[in-house]
């Protein structure tokens, strides 16, 4: 992956040669996975944003389908082990303001389908009640924390 530099006047080439490793040829990609975290080439997180996105929807679902029987109190240690332990979000420093509300508004639909809130109920009486910290509560914390 060639990632250009962020002023334009900074570019000297738009092409680069080919690399080799031993008689094989390396691609040019523009995004890869490495440790679960997406990296593209303008170093934007805007889609390791949406793969985070995508799976606390799946996370959440799974635990609906697996575990909707059970207790306030169990229902509420299964979101935070599953659905809180979002190790990646701290290095996110490049994103659009749309991309990071779209998964604020994915962490408060979780947070409501799985504890059985319709969804015009107040997001805070409902934080209030399961005593879960807020979307902007959980990104600075991880912020502050990876930053130690």
């Amino acid at each position: 992956m060639v990632v250009n530099p962020q002023h334009r006047s900074k570019v000297i080439s738009a092409s680069f040669p080919l690399f080799t490793l031993g008689t094989s040829k390396l691609q040019f990609v523009p995004s890869f996975r490495c440790l679960g975290h997406i990296i593209n080439d303008a170093l934007c997180d805007n889609e390791d944003i949406q793969r985070e996105i995508k799976s606390m929807f799946f996370r959440t679902n799974v635990l609906i389908r697996k575990f909707s029987k059970c207790s306030f109190l169990v229902k509420c240690t299964l979101f935070r082990t599953y659905c809180l332990s979002l190790y990646d979000i701290g290095l996110w420093q490049k994103f659009t303001v749309t991309c990071i509300n779209k998964y604020r508004s994915c962490y408060n639909k979780c947070i409501k389908s799985f504890f059985g809130y319709h969804r015009s109920y107040s997001l805070t009486q409902v934080l209030l009640e399961t005593g879960l910290p807020s979307f902007d509560t959980v990104l600075c914390n991880s912020e502050c924390i990876f930053s130690r």
